[in-house]
């Protein structure tokens, strides 16, 4: 079975129609993939997501692996099993969680600059993850507990989840990294990617190998040409970006990975980003914003964000969007809306979350339309 087939490339941008086959089921691409952490999208079912029409997921190796254990999902049969998801799944390694337990919580940086976050250029710190050569120390955000992840146990665990695609163990490196740290951290990540692909036995999944370099073109473009000679499945494009430079990131990146295999852009998800990264080429995305942002009372619309949670929506009777066909708009005005945030009603993120992955379902097919008519993208 061919994993992975390029069914059309668009006129105007190396955008392009995919069709990535797995054992349950087709991911057409360029796709957004829910973040199911904790074999949950929050608030709603897998039915749900169904109806919605995302056809894959992706969920958290880390998380998973502590709470309720990668071997208890593998005696239940695997994760779709677990969580009634019969579509592909996609599993990260655990290399974010290097970063977010690690320098991330320290500094409170995320993988994308803030310009109002000085640049310290320092290297990673740990704060509840040590890096070593070898792998990484996790102390649990649960209970205190030490975790060691190597790229072999990374691999093993994800065996045990029997995810569609899995990802080699990495270091996500924080944008505040300086350039001699974040070029040994790329080198140990090229390491673990050979580390990876010795350690992999199960034939049904396929291996994503991942590029790192930080916000430093001839780390990005050294990576990108290591990792894309490596006889991986697909790849990943990870590790920071400054703010407003991921468009330069992955015109770095791109001519160096192979035509014929999918990119996944991990852990970006908002609309504009999404545009021009499919633009240069990019299949795959994932992301917790849309259903963050819903469980905090905002609401994606055609217009931009906004927060339900204004007294103006009080009194307001008309939908969040006349335009919308989600349950949520078909059924419920802004003032309901804004009665269960403000009553703390549980239905409220319910609701908010349906819409907002509704939203950016149909904003991806509207993508995939604009790459078969040769339209311009978004």
């Amino acid at each position: 079975m061919e994993f992975f087939k390029v069914l059309k490339k668009h006129k105007h941008s190396k955008a392009r129609l995919g069709l990535i086959k797995t054992a349950h089921g087709n991911i057409h691409t360029p796709a957004f993939l829910p973040v199911a952490t904790k074999a949950a999208i929050k608030s709603l079912s897998p039915e749900e997501i169904k109806k919605i029409g995302f056809e894959a997921i992706l969920s958290n190796t880390y998380h998973l692996y502590l709470q309720p254990g990668s071997k208890i999902i593998k005696k239940l049969g695997d994760l779709h099993k677990f969580m009634n998801w019969p579509g592909p799944i996609i599993t990260d390694s655990g290399g974010f969680q290097v970063f977010s337990l690690g320098f991330g919580l320290k500094d409170k940086v995320g993988k994308i600059l803030n310009k109002n976050i000085q640049e310290e250029q320092v290297g990673q710190q740990a704060k509840l993850a040590r890096i070593d050569q070898a792998g990484v120390t996790f102390t649990s955000h649960l209970d205190g507990s030490h975790h060691r992840f190597t790229p072999e146990s990374s691999i093993k665990i994800q065996e045990d989840l029997g995810a569609d695609i899995i990802f080699v163990f990495d270091e996500c490196t924080s944008p505040l990294a300086n350039y001699d740290y974040t070029q040994k951290s790329m080198e140990r990540t090229h390491q673990w990617a050979q580390r990876c692909l010795k350690a992999k036995k199960r034939n049904k999944q396929a291996l994503f190998g991942i590029v790192q370099g930080g916000l430093f073109k001839d780390l990005r473009q050294a990576s990108a040409k290591f990792i894309g000679d490596l006889p991986f499945d697909g790849f990943g494009i990870g590790g920071s970006f400054g703010k407003g430079e991921m468009k330069k990131a992955l015109d770095w990146v791109i001519p160096y990975l192979p035509s014929n295999k999918p990119r996944h852009l991990l852990g970006i998800g908002y609309l504009d980003d999404i545009k021009e990264a499919v633009k240069r080429g990019i299949d795959l995305f994932d992301c917790v914003q849309p259903t963050r942002l819903a469980r905090h009372g905002t609401f994606l619309t055609a217009q931009g964000k906004f927060s339900i949670l204004k007294s103006v929506y009080q009194t307001d009777k008309k939908p969040i969007s006349k335009n919308c066909s989600c349950d949520t708009c078909q059924n419920f005005n802004r003032a309901y809306l804004h009665h269960l945030f403000k009553t703390k009603e549980i239905l409220g993120a319910r609701l908010a979350t349906f819409h907002n992955l509704w939203f950016i379902s149909r904003f991806m097919e509207k993508i995939r339309r604009d790459i078969k008519e040769d339209k311009n993208i978004g």
